[in-house]
């Protein structure tokens, strides 16, 4: 099934959709697939910051826009998937210390795609700030993104914890 289909698919059964994308085997490349979520997401959530800078360097001359930019750039593309990749490992250590037998893979893979499938609402939530500008609108959009973020999230660490019981 398509990726996009997959993200959509993921408000409604997030659990189904990760034992989907975990059922694809062990073979090779699954990694690289996993990588390829986590930079598409991050990718997408600079986009989604974008309007927001672009309001920020208009309103202030502090720092320029190319600058903020720049520093958003370096953040999601460089600094955020090493981040990623560490809470991916911290979650693939809890699982197996949950149950033994867990692939750390289904952690960073329900991770990874728990940020894939919320980036369309991070870049929606990005516009808004751009147009309205800081302020509760703003921020009740943002924490349901963090609601839906955490809830994929959830569902796939509960859908790699049965994959897990599958193997054993």
């Amino acid at each position: 099934m398509a990726v996009s289909a997959d993200i959509l698919r993921s408000y409604r059964a997030p659990r189904a959709v990760l034992r989907d994308r975990l059922a694809r085997g062990p073979h090779a490349g699954r990694e690289g697939r996993a990588l390829v979520y986590l930079m598409i997401a991050c990718g997408l959530i600079f986009v989604a910051q974008w309007p927001r800078l672009a309001r920020q360097a208009h309103l202030t001359d502090e720092v320029p826009f190319e600058a903020l930019m720049a520093g958003a750039l370096f953040g999601w593309m460089f600094l955020a998937p090493l981040f990623f990749y560490a809470v991916g490992a911290l979650l693939g250590l809890a699982l197996r210390i949950v149950r033994r037998g867990t692939d750390p893979f289904a952690a960073r893979l329900a991770l990874f795609w728990a940020l894939l499938a919320v980036s369309p609402l991070v870049l929606a939530q990005g516009a808004l700030a751009a147009l309205v500008g800081p302020g509760i609108l703003v921020l009740i959009t943002g924490l349901a993104v963090v609601a839906a973020f955490l809830a994929i999230l959830v569902a796939g660490l509960r859908a790699a914890l049965a994959a897990g019981d599958a193997q054993a």
